[in-house]
């Protein structure tokens, strides 16, 4: 069986983060989730040099996730017949992945409308207010 730093090597401790999302984003990209070695080798290869805009868009990727070690977290398993990404590494594809402005996983809590507090008025002082109120319900009727 290869070992996963065979692979590492190649990126010689430069951008090895973006690599290793490349890789997640290579196995998610297959059926199954799963690929051979020299599978996920040449998909990576060609990937990562295929132009600038992959390479920014991994780079990008990888400031969301500057300590990424796909092995030791599970999100790829290795076996004798290849890779496979887990649900936990396509779950942490998606999010990295989830644009920024995208709101937070705790949803906003909803602010109640500021009732202003009713002035004592002297009797013969009509609130426009009141009177907008009576209409609408008059009309609404």
């Amino acid at each position: 069986m290869n070992q996963p730093s065979l692979l590492l090597v190649a990126v010689a401790g430069r951008g090895v983060v973006s690599f290793q999302i490349t890789i997640l984003k290579v196995l998610a990209g297959q059926p199954e989730g799963r690929a051979s070695h020299p599978d996920v080798t040449k998909s990576v290869a060609i990937l990562m040099s295929s132009g600038a805009d992959w390479s920014e868009r991994m780079k990008r990727l990888a400031a969301r996730a500057p300590s990424l070690s796909i092995f030791s977290r599970g999100y790829v398993l290795r076996d004798d017949a290849g890779w496979q990404i887990t649900d936990a590494g396509r779950a942490f594809l998606a999010s990295i992945e989830a644009p920024a402005s995208e709101p937070a996983l705790e949803p906003p809590v909803p602010t109640q409308p500021i009732e202003p507090a009713v002035p004592d008025l002297p009797s013969n002082i009509v609130r426009l207010v009141d009177h907008q109120d009576k209409r609408r319900r008059r009309a609404a009727a």
